[in-house]
């Protein structure tokens, strides 16, 4: 039992424009830190594409026919909003990001390895059910918990999101979804100013952490022990799903937070220790955000090695 990777090689042909913070390069340097010896362990496999009748447990047919026609057939851009943009290959890339969650949810599920890590993009996590936004075109965690619960029949289904934005999006998609808990830290009055402490949720579980600009790895830690965790535990999930951004770095360029590398490391294994205790070791893992590349790299290597038990 061991942990497996999926990509895909057209995730690096999403083109976003010169110089798109969400760029081919994010991919590239979270790879590149997973060639080490150290990953010789470390399961590869390339990321299927998502079908519509996976897409559709969180979007309609609507939004998922809007974004796929727009995709244009040649070079060149279209912009869904000034930050969502598609280029000839993003439709492919948007459904093979979706694709790997739901592959890594059946290899966990089936026990074929221990968890999963999804080195993909687009991300997914501001994707509303009906609407694309924050770089995102689908939904990539929300589509994976509820094929989670709806293909594999696991009734508490735990989505933790550590990006420093907010994932409006999967906790407008999970919001009514019985049996889902949303969970998430994030920068408060950063993009896209959603995540307050009262945003609680209806037949799903919302938990919202806003911290402070300028938070670091101390405050960070605690805010995550008294509160997130222990929500976490009494939630008592089954399947535990990671929306792993690494845009909380305090090198990163889109936000304020402070954390370290080594928090990352430190915030896996609070989770995999959860996962352990309640889900049987289910745990699949999403990259979300990061935009300096080094920190990425770093991060994204300290959040597997955790993965793999290093």
């Amino acid at each position: 039992m061991t942990t497996l990777l999926f990509t895909h090689p057209v995730c690096l042909q999403h083109d976003t424009g010169d110089y798109h913070p969400e760029c081919a390069d994010r991919i590239k340097a979270v790879l590149a830190a997973l060639e080490s010896e150290e990953f010789m362990m470390l399961l590869r496999d390339e990321a299927p594409h998502a079908t519509m009748e996976q897409l559709m447990r969180a979007h309609p047919l609507s939004h998922i026919d809007y974004v796929l026609d727009s995709v244009p057939n040649s070079d060149g851009h279209h912009h869904l909003d000034p930050d969502t943009i598609l280029s000839r290959y993003s439709g492919e890339a948007a459904l093979r990001s979706a694709g790997a969650g739901i592959a890594a949810v059946d290899a966990v599920a089936k026990g074929e390895v221990r968890n999963c890590f999804c080195a993909t993009r687009p991300p997914g996590h501001h994707a509303e059910r009906d609407n694309a936004m924050g770089f995102c075109f689908f939904n990539n965690a929300a589509i994976a918990a509820l094929h989670a619960r709806d293909a594999h029949g696991y009734k508490r289904v735990a989505i933790v999101d550590i990006d420093v934005h907010h994932g409006n999006g999967t906790q407008h998609i999970l919001w009514d979804e019985p049996g889902m808990l949303y969970a998430s830290t994030h920068q408060e009055h950063a993009y896209p100013n959603t995540g307050l402490a009262d945003e609680t949720g209806g037949e799903g579980i919302m938990v919202n952490v806003p911290l402070p600009a300028g938070t670091g790895s101390d405050d960070y830690r605690m805010a995550f022990t008294d509160i997130l965790l222990p929500r976490l535990r009494e939630f008592a999930p089954d399947f535990l799903i990671i929306s792993a951004g690494f845009d909380a770095h305090a090198a990163d360029p889109l936000a304020h937070l402070r954390l370290t590398t080594a928090d990352f490391g430190w915030v896996t294994r609070q989770l995999l220790q959860v996962a352990e205790e309640t889900a049987g070791n289910r745990v699949v893992s999403l990259l979300e955000g990061g935009y300096d590349l080094r920190a990425l790299a770093a991060s994204a290597r300290e959040h597997v090695r955790a993965l793999m038990g290093l």
